[in-house]
């Protein structure tokens, strides 16, 4: 059976409290940059909006949480779980954590060298966030001094 994501992200959305959700527009396209090397030559960060977290880090809440996630590298899959708003999402996830935070196959392309290397932390944000200004002000600016930080050559986008 099909899902209705959309569907169903309005009603949880309306079930939170919130009015129906306004889709983000742009006034310019994203500042997207070419990569100034071989992917097998970079060092790699990752974002995934799955709301992942590992043992012992606190879960997400649902109201707007801006907050970031600093997930190891060699986290072991079994460690890692997930709180997003879209929870009914969640049930494969939580068998396979690799099917929306690719941990180990990102691992495998360290080690095969088709990237020349993973970041020290993988980063996860809960993706449902209502507040488009928060999402400006708060979560970007983050995770643009996180990647920094980690010197990171080229980012990776994990929607969920």
């Amino acid at each position: 059976m099909a899902v209705q994501y959309m569907a169903s992200i309005k009603e949880r959305y309306l079930q939170l409290g919130y009015a129906p959700y306004r889709w983000y527009e742009a006034d310019e396209p994203p500042p997207f940059q070419p990569m100034q090397k071989p992917l097998s030559e970079s060092r790699l960060g990752v974002i995934s909006t799955s709301g992942a977290y590992t043992v012992g880090q606190v879960a997400y809440h649902y109201k707007d949480d801006t907050s970031i996630r600093s997930i190891a590298k060699d986290s072991p899959s079994d460690t890692i779980h997930f709180s997003h708003i879209t929870e009914n999402y969640l049930a494969n996830p939580r068998k396979d954590p690799n099917c929306i935070f690719p941990i180990e196959a990102l691992r495998a392309a360290e080690n095969s060298r088709r990237i020349g290397e993973l970041a020290p932390a993988l980063f996860s944000c809960m993706g449902g966030i209502y507040s488009q200004r928060r999402v400006r002000e708060e979560l970007i600016p983050e995770l643009r001094a996180k990647f920094q930080a980690q010197a990171v050559d080229t980012v990776l986008l994990v929607p969920m």
